[in-house]
């Protein structure tokens, strides 16, 4: 499985391919906005209707993760369900799923937008979590130094061969780390976008995820 090694406030962290950060230092696997039952959400409110799979692909990405790097702290970093309807609605093979994959884990669940509650499943609820010199928290916070967030979905494109290429990214810089969606049917924000050009420093850089994550300067910042 590839991945990206890089530094951030200290620590080695790797930017996996998949969208998931591996902290290997610490035996922590960190992903975000799974939004588990998006397509039955949708389904439930009226909505476009998708085929009810993104789930189980989902829950199999984040299963070969956990295989690859044998990690023991897993961090959700908000919206792991698309609602807390989403959550309860899980069907029960899938839900044992989840209980399977969190055996033998410390598991955290960070609280977010979409899934502000407890989900009845097991592992910690938490608002945020401090660790090392890491705080893991959903929604990026003005100021913060060593925060890992999620929430806006990054996506960043660069041109090659005469083409574009558009892929879900993580950002950093000297102070912040914004993870990519990792949920299947998650869309994302591009790079260039006001939000997320006020929130990163000039010299922010964008890790493309697929199978070959690429560092480059993070599209859309003025150097």
């Amino acid at each position: 499985m590839n991945g990206l090694d890089f530094s951030f406030v200290g620590t080695l962290l790797t930017a996996l391919g998949s969208g998931a950060l591996w902290w290997r230092e610490r035996d922590l696997l960190c992903v975000s906005d799974l939004h588990l039952g998006k397509s039955e959400r949708m389904a439930r409110r009226g909505g476009s209707a998708l085929p009810p799979y993104e789930t189980r692909d989902t829950l199999n990405r984040l299963a070969a993760d956990l295989s690859f790097t044998q990690a023991r702290h897993v961090v959700c970093l908000g919206d792991s369900f698309d609602d807390l309807g989403a959550a309860q609605a899980l069907p029960e093979d899938e839900r044992l799923w989840i209980l399977g994959l969190q055996a033998g884990r410390r598991w955290n669940w960070i609280e977010g937008n979409h899934d502000p509650g407890p989900v009845g499943l097991g592992g910690t609820h938490l608002s945020e979590l401090s660790f090392g010199p890491l705080t893991f928290r959903h929604i990026a916070v003005p100021g913060s130094r060593g925060e890992v967030s999620g929430h806006y979905h990054p996506k960043a494109t660069v041109r090659a061969r005469g083409r574009s290429i558009s892929r879900p990214a993580f950002l950093f810089d000297t102070s912040r780390l914004i993870l990519p969606a990792y949920g299947t049917y998650t869309g994302g924000l591009r790079s260039q976008s006001r939000v997320l050009c006020d929130l990163m420093d000039a010299d922010a850089r964008a890790v493309l995820t697929g199978p070959q994550p690429v560092a480059i300067p993070m599209p859309g910042k003025a150097r």
